[in-house]
């Protein structure tokens, strides 16, 4: 079986106040991640902005811009300037009081090859998103580009198994899964520990799962929540790469900025899938059930 190398980054960062600034953060960790190799760059969960869910604020709608739009034209400028596939998060614009968390895909050539509309909608202390983001209604379909079929996923969907099945059995070769996930101020360190660990074991087994490599990127540094500025979220950075039996390929800092870069081998999982035959031995004849929402015992 002849090999299928891709060089993979991530782009990991704090974000401020700063739109441009954090832009810039953005386009210079893409193109490190190209002058290093790197075909497949993945940005992190709305990487343009501070993450805006801590609170519901009306005055937050601005932010949001239609796609394509200024920063599917940047990042279309730099997938074809660099040769390099980008897939990141933006707040979509689609129609007055109609918005969405998007993740774009831009192909080597600079065209948009496909969107993602974030399917699960948290609504947490800290992570109001239903304030702000209707749920997605193009369903769990990989895009392809240049590099491959690609899967991807926001945030809140890397922790159902649902959503990562999808995506494998409509062929995605890669599950990507911009982030934006960190710990708020009363958590101790054990929690710290059990949260942050629930969250990486939770997306290696979705690779273990589907026999599939896991790219997740994550935001770091300390955001305060508007409404309260001694409060907020500390971002725990971490971003990950993982193959296909789940082994970390490649793991961020908690609390500094990186690239992360890893080089996968897409053929790997047509053997892992040959060892471990998960799909074959589904039994999809007594999965009716998994459609309810819960099975009640009365």
């Amino acid at each position: 079986m002849s090999k299928r190398m891709l060089p993979v980054a991530l782009i990991q960062h704090s974000c401020g106040a700063d739109l441009d600034d954090n832009l810039a953060k953005t386009a210079a960790g893409i193109r490190e991640a190209a002058a290093i190799g790197a075909r497949l760059v993945l940005l992190q969960e709305l990487h343009r902005s501070r993450y805006f869910c801590q609170q519901e604020d009306p005055q937050v709608f601005d932010l949001a811009e239609p796609i394509p739009g200024p920063t599917t034209e940047l990042l279309s400028g730099l997938a074809k300037d660099l040769d390099v596939v980008i897939v990141g998060s933006l707040f979509e614009r689609r129609a007055p009081g109609l918005y969405h968390n998007t993740a774009v895909v831009l192909d080597s050539d600079g065209r948009l090859a496909g969107r993602y509309r974030k399917m699960h909608i948290p609504d947490d202390p800290g992570y109001y998103e239903k304030f702000y983001f209707t749920p997605g209604d193009l369903g769990f379909q990989p895009v392809d580009t240049s590099v491959g079929r690609l899967g991807v996923l926001v945030c809140w969907d890397q922790w159902f198994p649902e959503a990562a099945r999808l995506m494998a059995l409509a062929g995605a070769e890669v599950l990507l899964y911009p982030t934006a996930i960190g710990w708020a101020q009363e958590d101790d360190a054990g929690e710290q520990a059990r949260q942050r660990d629930a969250w990486m074991t939770v997306q290696r087994g979705h690779a273990v799962a589907n026999g599939l490599p896991v790219l997740v990127c994550n935001r770091t540094g300390f955001e305060p929540d508007p409404a309260n500025p001694d409060q907020g979220a500390f971002f725990w950075g971490s971003s990950f790469i993982a193959g296909p039996q789940g082994e970390l390929l490649a793991e961020g800092p908690v609390e500094d900025a990186c690239v992360l870069t890893a080089e996968l081998d897409l053929s790997r999982s047509e053997a892992v899938r040959r060892m471990w035959p998960f799909l074959r031995d589904r039994r999809v004849d007594h999965y009716q059930e998994l459609t309810r929402l819960y099975r009640d015992q009365s």
